[in-house]
């Protein structure tokens, strides 16, 4: 690829498509820190985007894209280049070499080469210049994963090195004890040590009541110090209730923008664009009551 190979323009940024974003991490606080930075400094540097049908795919730049989005800006300037999918797939790793994947997004290209582009194992250990070996362990790490707990990981729910240990129990224990490591707030040691607790147990019935109790455990007992006053109470309640929403708000988001309802049966999509039209005045109502108690006019 050359520099005559790609041409930098003002692209709008909605229609913008994400499907390599499945790919990479979706982090809040990386997303919060990019939103600070473009309003302080407005664009510093191109988003990369290729062609797809008709459509124009991010190559680079998902963060920027999020973050122009949530401030309601309309374009951003892109770098448009002409590569096929298996090229820009390609392109993401070197673009990221110097800080490297981790292992579970490596898993999720190998993963996404194999069962979308067609290739063989070998061939992806061609590509990416790594022993076969090395592409099936990362291709049996994500297969084995619950789908629940990859997408925790994307929003930095838990950390990648913890899903990874929680990849090692049955597909009926995972998302269990992803709770519990949400919950606990568990290091990657503490969440080894869960993991080898729940193994032990060779009855299923036994390693579901073991997480079940983990998981109803109290929850770790705050710092001694004055009773928080009532006000102080629903100022938690109401913080909590906020994140929550960023939370969610954030998941949905990375999931319509994966996988397009078409890609459903028609049955299963007609139900998701009922309920996604009825969220729409639940979120409107939800814009006036913010512009109404923080006196500011909410960036559409």
């Amino acid at each position: 690829m050359t520099e005559d190979d790609e041409r930098t323009c003002e692209v709008e940024v909605g229609p913008l498509g994400e499907r390599l974003s499945a790919l990479r991490l979706m982090e809040r606080e990386a997303l919060d820190a990019m939103r600070r930075s473009l309003e302080a400094h407005r664009q510093l540097t191109p988003l990369v985007v290729f062609r797809q049908g008709a459509r124009l795919e991010i190559l680079d730049g998902f963060k920027r894209a999020h973050a122009a989005r949530a401030l309601g800006w309309r374009t951003l300037r892109a770098s448009v280049t002409s590569v096929s999918s298996v090229e820009a797939k390609l392109r993401l790793r070197a673009l990221h070499e110097g800080r490297g994947l981790t292992e579970l997004e490596e898993a999720w290209l190998v993963r996404s080469l194999h069962r979308e582009d067609g290739l063989t194992q070998p061939e992806i250990a061609r590509l990416l210049q790594r022993h076969k070996s090395w592409v099936w362990r990362r291709l049996m790490l994500v297969e084995s994963l619950d789908a629940e707990v990859q997408t925790d990981v994307r929003l930095g729910l838990i950390a990648p090195r913890a899903a990874v240990a929680v990849s090692r129990l049955p597909r009926g224990n995972q998302r269990a004890a992803s709770a519990v490591v949400m919950r606990r707030g568990l290091t990657v040691r503490q969440t080894e040590q869960l993991v080898e607790a729940v193994l032990d147990e060779r009855d299923p019935t036994a390693r579901a009541v073991l997480l079940a109790r983990r998981l109803e455990a109290p929850a770790p007992s705050a710092p001694p110090g004055p009773r928080p006053s009532r006000a102080r109470s629903e100022v938690d309640r109401m913080s909590a209730d906020i994140l929550r929403m960023q939370e969610l708000a954030v998941r949905l988001e990375v999931r319509l923008s994966a996988h397009s309802l078409e890609t459903f049966t028609p049955a299963a999509a007609e139900m998701m664009r009922e309920a996604l039209v009825r969220l729409v005045p639940v979120l409107r109502a939800l814009e006036r009551v913010i512009a109404g108690v923080t006196s500011e006019e909410v960036p559409r």
